[in-house]
């Protein structure tokens, strides 16, 4: 005659393994999780140093041309050449740039800044086992525990041995538990939450857009200065060798824009995944929702084999 009383730790498992095959359905992570793992591939060449060093080049490159275009607007102006509002009026694109360069360059330097930073927590959650491997972290444990449960309880109720099952019940526990040690989730997982915390003001549609507009501006500044300012003021007696970042920008634009134009296409076509990605549970928590059940299962086991070995008492006997 078996402890009837050792039904409930069993019963308790069995909920467990269910709630883990539940846990991807109620959090989405079927449709989420893949998601991030394209997030992290599309970003993976501009989360390298020497990417982002150059970026800053090319930001500080900019700089010194806006500041000498600035000097340029200036000398036609002191010289007579054209008066203030008639600058502003002819070269509209070049007084756009220098106005909203500040602009441009804090926002540009606040999203390198936060890639930079993250680097090594971007590294973190890349090394972690495949995004949308994790739905089925769950889903499979859950199925083995709930399925071992379940064969425990029927050879409860028919009176058949089970004490090697429920050992293999708390093996799952353990297998469970150690499972964010193995791929070091406590270390990573924190990390990616650190990521993903930084990156949520960049990856907004509006940021992305805004970031558009400025190489629309940056363009539209680079030509004018080329085709009309810079020809306007050589012929008003300037003399170009006095502001050679204005040509260097110019030979330069169109590897700068090559260079940039991939990784603000990744922005924009990540803002969905990314979105995805922070709809889930904080990162930081992951290796919780492996090791508490795991736990919890492991210890059911044990209370159920103890619960096993013990004698009857006279009620359960007379029954």
């Amino acid at each position: 005659m078996f402890n009837r009383t050792g039904r409930v730790p069993v019963i308790a498992a069995l909920m467990i393994g269910i709630g883990l095959i539940l846990a991807p359905a109620i959090f989405q992570m079927f449709s989420r999780a893949p998601l991030g793992g394209t997030m992290i591939e599309d970003f993976e060449p501009y989360m390298v140093e020497a990417k982002i060093d150059t970026f800053r080049g090319y930001m500080d490159q900019i700089g010194v041309a806006v500041e000498q275009a600035a000097d340029v607007r200036t000398s036609m102006i002191e010289s007579g050449t054209v008066s203030m509002a008639e600058f502003d009026s002819q070269y509209v694109s070049v007084q756009q740039l220098t106005s909203g360069w500040a602009a441009i360059n804090a926002d540009m330097t606040d999203l390198l800044d936060r890639m930079n930073a993250n680097m090594d927590d971007y590294a973190a959650v890349a090394a972690l086992p495949p995004f949308p491997m994790f739905p089925w972290f769950f889903v499979l444990p859950g199925l083995l525990v709930a399925g071992v449960a379940s064969s425990i309880l029927r050879s409860m109720h028919k009176n058949r041995p089970h004490r090697q099952r429920l050992w293999v019940l708390a093996g799952l526990g353990v297998a469970i538990t150690a499972a964010p040690v193995a791929f070091q989730m406590f270390t990573r997982a924190p990390m990616g939450r650190d990521m993903i915390d930084s990156f949520r003001p960049m990856m907004t549609r509006e940021r992305v857009q805004n970031v558009q507009g400025y190489f629309v501006t940056l363009g539209g500044g680079e030509g004018q200065m080329r085709v009309t300012l810079i020809p306007a003021y050589v012929a008003a007696g300037g003399d170009v060798a006095d502001h050679p970042a204005i040509a260097e920008f110019s030979a330069q634009w169109p590897t700068i824009v090559k260079d940039f134009n991939p990784m603000i296409a990744t922005m924009s076509d990540n803002v969905d995944n990314f979105q995805a990605v922070d709809a889930l549970p904080s990162f930081a928590l992951f290796p919780w929702f492996f090791l508490v059940p795991g736990v919890l299962v492991a210890g059911l086991a044990g209370v159920a084999l103890r619960r096993q070995s013990s004698p009857p008492s006279h009620l359960e006997a007379a029954s």
